[in-house]
């Protein structure tokens, strides 16, 4: 069976909406997944009028509007208590040495190293009960990445075919972009503590789904990716000649394992279609973008990466995974991750203060600013969150430690309400009070608002259904 068809006949199992005739009407659309977005969408409508699908209330007027999706990736764990949950009431044991400051967002406070952020909190949802029990990096990384709990809670956890595809493949599978764009898209860091974070590509739905990942620094002048590059004297019409076309996919698959592996060379067609294609060409082409714009999003490799997501987003990509950092930090107050505890607790924040804070504080909110003012924000949602938050309490030795139990997860667009917040932690930031999420339930809304029916099932290992998410809705958030 292919893959196509995988996808569907596995959708239907748990999807009764899905009826015979439709999924052999999409099927002679082409079964990779361009019709079946449209009846997923609809098959969720259906399940939310039947009562299926409701929260509390009623939620039958609610339609999913995202077209696509920014997951910007803070490896490490920021921490909750000083961005986004303050507890500006507590002991200085547990509010911290940063100052507060109001926001945009009434009766929010952010740090005081955040005033840009500040003025477009009335932008964003805030998600300040999500919670687990994972406390290792790779196990709890692997969770937010795929929104499915990991088997155990071990530094050592890595890519198994056992385990579950990273959210853009599954998105590749289901609901894929149009022919001549990636689906998904991952740069420029394979992240890793230790053995590699899995989570991060397509698992067992199979190499063709992995995203089109490189490491090339969109903020070097000279940026451009050999993946999706034409070796000089072979234009696009050469591509014609078979044993050209062979020597010319041999090479690019050769790259990509030289590169982490996304797999282009296991389709060749596929490869040829995002080589020879002008639109690809076109969004990473960001030397097109005026001096102005590239300067608002800070000329560093996170920042000019920001820039490319909007700029690919806008081409039509449907996912796109931007990594913070390669690791979860270490002593280095200028580099890495948010993993701030192997710093003691008066040199923890520093680093906070010198490196995090002030790269957050440029490009996210210019990356909101700018997906709004082109009208892309109500239909682009963006995800900024890690794989845990911090200790509420500072640890004398270890700062703020690794904290599962509660945390915040800042969403914006995509058909969520603007200016939000959802639950609360207790007074310490320490346990959700009310609303707790659980990582399923943020993946189902995900997958929701991209049209993609959470209960929809893709065929696993020895050929098993296996529900995309396990989650519920967060009703309350969609706009």
């Amino acid at each position: 069976m292919s893959d196509s068809k995988q996808s569907i006949a596995a959708t239907s199992m748990r999807n009764p909406v899905l009826s015979r005739r439709a999924l052999l009407e999409a099927g002679s659309r082409g079964l990779l997944g361009v019709g079946l977005a449209p009846l997923v969408r609809s098959a969720t409508a259906s399940r939310v009028a039947a009562g299926e699908l409701r929260g509390d209330t009623d939620q039958s007027a609610l339609r999913a509007r995202a077209k696509s999706v920014i997951f910007l990736y803070q490896f490490g764990g920021p921490s909750h208590v000083d961005l986004f949950d303050r507890k500006p009431d507590a002991p200085e044991q547990i509010r911290g040495p940063l100052f507060g400051i109001q926001t945009a967002l009434s009766g929010m406070q952010t740090c005081e190293q955040l005033p840009r952020l500040a003025t477009v909190m009335d932008k964003v949802t805030l998600v300040r009960s999500v919670h687990h029990e994972f406390k290792n990096h790779n196990p709890a990384s692997y969770y937010a990445l795929a929104g499915h709990a990991p088997p155990v809670d071990d530094i050592r956890l890595r890519e198994s075919l056992d385990l579950y595809p990273a959210y853009g493949s599954v998105v590749d599978r289901l609901a894929p972009a149009a022919r001549e764009l990636p689906t998904f898209v991952a740069y420029p860091h394979v992240i890793r503590d230790g053995e590699n974070t899995p989570g991060q590509r397509a698992s067992f739905l199979g190499r063709r789904h992995d995203p089109l990942f490189f490491r090339a620094d969109p903020n070097a002048a000279d940026f451009r990716l050999p993946e999706l590059s034409l070796p000089e004297g072979i234009s696009p019409d050469r591509l014609a000649n078979r044993r050209e076309l062979q020597q010319l996919i041999d090479g690019q698959s050769r790259i990509w394992e030289t590169s982490a592996g996304a797999g282009l060379g296991a389709q060749y067609e596929r490869a040829v279609e995002l080589i020879g294609s002008t639109r690809v060409r076109e969004a990473f082409n960001l030397s097109a973008e005026p001096d102005k714009v590239r300067d608002g999003y800070g000329r560093t490799t996170y920042g000019q990466g920001l820039l490319l997501a909007r700029r690919l987003v806008e081409a039509g990509v449907r996912f796109v995974n931007v990594y913070f950092s390669s690791n979860i930090g270490g002593q280095s107050y200028t580099s890495g991750g948010w993993d701030t505890h192997g710093f003691n607790n008066t040199l923890m924040y520093p680093i906070i203060k010198a490196w995090h804070l002030p790269i957050t504080d440029q490009t996210l909110p210019t990356l909101l600013t700018d997906l709004d003012e082109r009208g892309l924000l109500d239909e682009t949602l963006v995800v900024w969150m890690g794989e845990f938050g911090r200790s509420p309490k500072i640890n004398k030795f270890a700062g703020r430690d690794h904290w599962p139990g509660c945390y915040t997860v800042l969403l914006a667009g995509g058909g969520l309400k603007r200016g939000y917040i959802h639950g609360a932690s207790d007074r310490d930031g320490a346990k959700p009070d009310r609303d707790a999420v659980r990582i399923d339930d943020l993946a189902a809304t995900i997958y929701w608002l991209l049209g993609i029916d959470p209960a929809s099932e893709v065929l696993g290992p020895n050929e098993r259904p296996l529900r995309i998410s396990g989650g519920e809705v967060i009703w309350p958030i969609v706009a």
